[in-house]
């Protein structure tokens, strides 16, 4: 029995038993509220605010939401962060600022910068520890504990300007792994601090028969490309011919769904399987059971949340905050109702609008799935279509077709006056002609949601093109954007489609 995996095996097993005994989830909110309050109250966001004040109240959440208003990115940059990003201390955290992470952002738009201080590295470490404790609940074992990690994301040579270091939270993160990580930890720091994607890609192709690995994690569309090109390098028919011990897929980014067809179509045998919610801002949720595709939000690390109901009310047509609407707390949230996600966090964000749309799916455990973006939706015409039901709808035409789509996108557009339609480009690997895709689609999607089923019948139209996946992964090449966290937008803006659409048109 190998000895340091029954130790680490064991270890995880009695922290997971200490663990179980909680409060319930507004408990840990309050005191993380109240020691973010504390530790930033000298800063010059803390003293322009007077968190001080804000600390004696009797009710530190109703003061905190009634004194301090909702940030986006722009308003929260263009005001305070832009200060941190030269060097100035004492900003909306105590001390320097001296790392950046890169969001992925739209395709075609530059990155933001969202601060990463000390205590969020420390946040993200300690979640990312009690992600790997939940998989004793497999009953994997001991062995498991000693394969080797794969964690393939952005490049761990950062950008440097003025002091300032820049770059993909997930480079940010492998570059600085505990040491008990590092001996596992692999393509390892020489491949990962490759700035080309594709030299890190053939680098590990190259590799990858020396490495007995356990773990895989990451984004689904490019660990799906890396293991192709692992499989294809090396001359195999599927990864396991190549990692015979590779037992545990940890997701992230997006959802898995519509990837796992052509993901499992890789792999020699069956996997298990953890989503998690990994955000530039913080490490948000982590699915902690077996058989339910929630994730359990993490209540008492370093970060406060709040909600805004999704709906016209609290939201314009373009999925801009109306205003600054009532928040709602862990407390009050109701299952299977979209809420906008607000954070407060220890890298010196507060009351920031994330652009996440989740749905709590049990509330007693606090399990969440990302239903979509506030700004990637369809309602041209009132039809509501989020990207959760454009998910399953494509979900549900892999299995009627039994097709692999492993990338979409599509957009509404105006074909005359007073009539509309959504335009798909969908990535499918087997040829199938788009009016068969199409019409499974538009029932699905019928199905799925009664406002859409509506203006289908009255005012909306729809096309669909079929092109292939490599065709979006061609396009974030283009914009030097391919692999780390940068992910296909699953709705499009009116410029940002007619770009793509241009670059298709070069393609044909």
């Amino acid at each position: 029995m190998p000895l340091i995996g029954a130790v680490v095996k064991r270890a995880m097993q009695l922290k997971k038993t200490v663990s179980k005994h909680r409060q319930p989830g507004i408990h840990y909110q309050k005191k993380a509220l109240k020691r973010l309050l504390k530790k930033a109250s000298n800063t010059e966001f803390g003293l322009h605010y007077d968190f001080k004040s804000i600390l004696k109240s009797k009710d530190i959440i109703s003061a905190f939401q009634q004194n301090i208003p909702i940030h986006n990115y722009d308003k929260l940059h263009d005001e305070w962060w832009y200060r941190s990003l030269k060097k100035e201390h004492n900003i909306c955290w105590p001390g320097e600022v001296k790392l950046f992470a890169l969001s992925s952002g739209t395709t075609g738009s530059a990155s933001k910068h969202i601060p990463i201080t000390s205590d969020m590295l420390r946040s993200i470490r300690r979640a990312g520890v009690r992600m790997f404790y939940n998989t004793t609940q497999f009953n994997l074992d001991t062995a498991f504990y000693e394969k080797d990690i794969m964690m393939f994301g952005g490049s761990t040579n950062l950008q440097e300007k003025e002091g300032v270091k820049a770059g993909d939270l997930s480079g940010i993160n492998t570059s600085r792994l505990p040491m008990w990580v590092r001996r596992f930890y692999r393509p390892g720091t020489e491949i990962s601090g490759l700035n080309d994607w594709n030299d890190r890609i053939e680098q590990i192709a190259k590799e990858a028969p020396n490495w007995d690995v356990g773990i895989v994690a990451g984004i689904p569309s490019w660990i799906q490309l890396m293991m192709e090109r692992v499989i294809e390098y090396n001359n195999v028919d599927n990864i396991h011919d190549v990692w015979p011990n590779f037992q545990f897929y940890v997701s992230g980014g997006v959802a898995f769904k519509p990837y796992q067809k052509g993901f499992e179509k890789l792999l020699g045998r069956s996997i298990e399987y953890m989503d998690s919610y990994l955000a530039s801002e913080g490490f948000i949720a982590i699915q902690s059971r077996i058989g339910t595709n929630g994730m359990e939000m993490i209540l008492d690390n370093g970060i406060f949340y709040e909600f805004i109901p999704f709906n016209d009310t609290n939201f314009n047509a373009a999925g801009e905050v109306i205003g600054q609407p009532q928040t709602l707390t862990v407390e009050d949230l109701e299952e299977g109702v979209d809420y906008a996600l607000i954070l407060t966090s220890c890298s010196g964000a507060w009351r920031y609008l994330l652009g996440d749309m989740i749905q709590v799916v049990n509330k007693e455990l606090c399990e969440i799935v990302i239903t979509g973006r506030t700004k990637h939706f369809l309602s041209i015409c009132g039809e509501h279509l989020s990207i959760g039901n454009m998910n399953d709808g494509i979900r549900l035409v892999e299995e009627e077709l039994n097709v692999n789509i492993r990338e979409y996108t599509v957009s509404g557009i105006e074909l005359s006056e007073g009539k509309f339609a959504h335009k798909w480009y969908i990535g499918c690997e087997s040829y199938l002609p788009a009016a068969q895709i199409q019409a499974v689609l538009d029932a699905k999607l019928r199905e799925l949601n009664d406002d859409y089923s509506t203006e289908r019948d009255a005012f909306l139209g729809m096309e669909v093109e079929i092109v292939t996946s490599n065709l979006f992964y061609d396009w974030f090449e283009s914009k030097g954007k391919l692999g780390g966290q940068n992910k296909v937008p699953r709705v499009m803006k009116k410029e940002l489609f007619e770009e793509w659409e241009n670059f298709v048109q070069t393609k044909v």
